[in-house]
């Protein structure tokens, strides 16, 4: 064999007690599996790595990602491989790269440079989605990567940032858009029902391509049309989607947030078992903070977004439309925030695009507007406008209780939504899941470590589809972490939010070691992982 690991405390994914075993692995698979007390001769190969104790699980997927350019950019990727994530799910929240044409590549680069920076340092060599996995696979990257179609992408593609429904011919176009993104490998469609021009659709728009990923085994991951007023509305609007359209769903960063919802965890899991009992098909993922994260120009209205960034620019410049704007964002509540007026001193900058604008950065715009004696609103103004809508933001408006609550259920699942371009990131980029394995299931006890495992392994496994990844099992991939229970920690702060986790020293993929000793090798043995064609 390539490679034993001797003395490990296996936690194999499945939920089930460890146990103690050497593990073989060759040609990028588990190949022996020797429990501790098991007759006949123990494995043995060229390379051996002494666990000590240590514990083996499979690899952690992020089921919700945003490296969609950062997989390409930085080799080293240590912000997702130090974590133990040798899986990524990326085209998230209905924006992304693939399927674009030359005009909505540059739309969609500018709409979320907030997201993953300007792609100025990126060769866009691709257009398609399948084109986009080849691009990962003839790269090489740090960690594995999963894509779905990003459905607000596909309607730029077909009809422009329109604010209307399609018509029969744009529809059609849309619906082959994501048919040939699953054929060509994608695990399932994505949308951003708070972002242009994603929640310009409609739910019977949405149904037609939901049926259209369910043909071809794919999910619904979407990013619904709100977490804040009318929270469990838009949930059910997703529940009631998934039955009409017979697709999968897997709801993206579900929590329930704002004032209005605090203490309301529970409401949402209890819409989610009910239809569940019904025999609905649901999943989830969270991660365990509270502050959000996303970009400054994600809090306008929606119909300030209509025709894209540059005539959300020019609205912007017009004193009587930005006076409307603020109204709508100060006193009824903006849908790009959630139905809730907004409140600016939960709003701070984390990452601008232009340099001059810095000393924002790391500061609320309340305080911000505070040190120079002006209106909130005018330090968002002239940051949307100086930096063409490129700033990014950290939102406070989570609910401690409620994270814990959605966190314990059954159908939960680990994702990260990592933004990694900012100046001073979420530090869940950095942060996520050894945060699951340390702090919560260690030091608070609301899962077993067993049970935390099975959230970020085997159960995201399932929801991709994927027959060979999420346990430790003979057949496997070897797709692997070796982690200190006692000592697993995020250490990644609002302060410091790039600082890497401790208490995680090996991580292999294909039975490549991209992290050994802690530190990040040169390993590039990620690759894109496709669809499993129905049988």
């Amino acid at each position: 064999m390539d490679l034993v690991i001797t003395g490990a405390r296996v936690i194999d994914g499945g939920g089930g007690p460890s146990y103690r075993a050497d593990v073989g692995v060759d040609g990028g698979r588990i190949t022996a599996i020797h429990r501790e007390g098991d007759a006949g001769p123990r494995p043995s190969a060229a390379r051996t790595l002494d666990a000590g104790g240590l514990a083996l699980a499979p690899g952690f997927i992020d089921m919700h990602a945003h490296s969609d350019l950062a997989l390409l950019r930085d080799p080293d990727h240590s912000a997702k491989a130090a974590q133990g994530v040798t899986l990524e799910v990326i085209g998230q929240d209905g924006l992304s790269y693939a399927p674009v044409d030359d005009r909505t590549l540059a739309e969609v680069r500018r709409a979320i440079t907030g997201w993953n920076g300007d792609g100025s340092d990126i060769d866009f060599d691709w257009r398609t989605v399948g084109e986009y996995l080849d691009r990962l696979d003839r790269q090489g990257t740090a960690v594995n990567a999963a894509y779905l179609i990003p459905q607000g992408t596909v309607r730029i593609l077909a009809m422009g940032w329109a604010d209307r429904p399609p018509s029969a011919d744009e529809l059609d176009t849309m619906k082959r858009l994501v048919a040939e993104g699953m054929e060509q490998g994608a695990v399932g469609m994505s949308s951003g029902l708070t972002y242009t021009p994603g929640m310009y659709a409609s739910g019977a728009e949405l149904a037609e391509l939901c049926r259209v990923a369910a043909a071809y085994g794919g999910y619904y991951c979407p990013h619904h049309r709100s977490y804040g007023a009318g929270a469990l509305e838009a949930y059910a609007e997703m529940v009631e989607l998934a039955k009409e359209s017979g697709c999968p769903l897997h709801l993206a960063h579900a929590t329930m947030n704002f004032a209005p919802n605090a203490g309301r965890g529970q409401d949402l899991l209890d819409l989610l078992d009910a239809a569940i009992a019904e025999g609905a098909d649901i999943s989830l993922d969270t991660y365990p903070y509270t502050p959000g994260s996303t970009t400054l120009a994600a809090m306008l209205p929606s119909w300030a977004g209509e025709g894209g960034p540059e005539a959300t620019l020019a609205r912007l410049a017009d004193p009587a439309e930005t006076a409307r704007i603020r109204h709508t964002m100060e006193v009824e509540g903006s849908d790009g925030c959630h139905g809730v007026p907004i409140e600016w001193d939960t709003i701070e900058i984390s990452g601008v695009s232009d340099p001059e604008l810095a000393p924002y950065v790391g500061r609320t715009i309340a305080a911000s507007a505070a040190e120079r004696g002006e209106e909130p609103f005018a330090v968002a103004h002239r940051l949307l406008t100086a930096d063409r809508l490129g700033t990014a933001i950290l939102q406070h408006v989570g609910h401690e209780e409620n994270v814990r609550t959605i966190m314990r259920h059954p159908v939960h699942t680990g994702g990260s939504d990592g933004l990694l371009q900012a100046a001073k990131p979420h530090p869940r980029a950095y942060g996520t899941f050894p945060r699951y394995l340390g702090r919560y299931s260690r030091d608070l006890g609301l899962l077993s470590l067993e049970e935390c495992v099975a959230h970020l392994t085997s159960r995201p496994a399932a929801r991709l589809r994927l027959p060979d990844r999420g346990l430790v099992r003979e057949g496997h991939r070897a797709d692997l972490v070796l982690f200190d229970p006692d000592t697993v920690a995020d250490t990644a702060t609002f302060d410091e939010p790039r600082s890497l986790p401790e208490g995680i020293p090996h991580v292999l993929i294909s039975g490549r070691p991209v992290i050994r000793d802690g530190r990040r090798t040169d390993v590039l043995a990620g690759r894109s992982v496709r669809r499993t064609p129905l049988s």
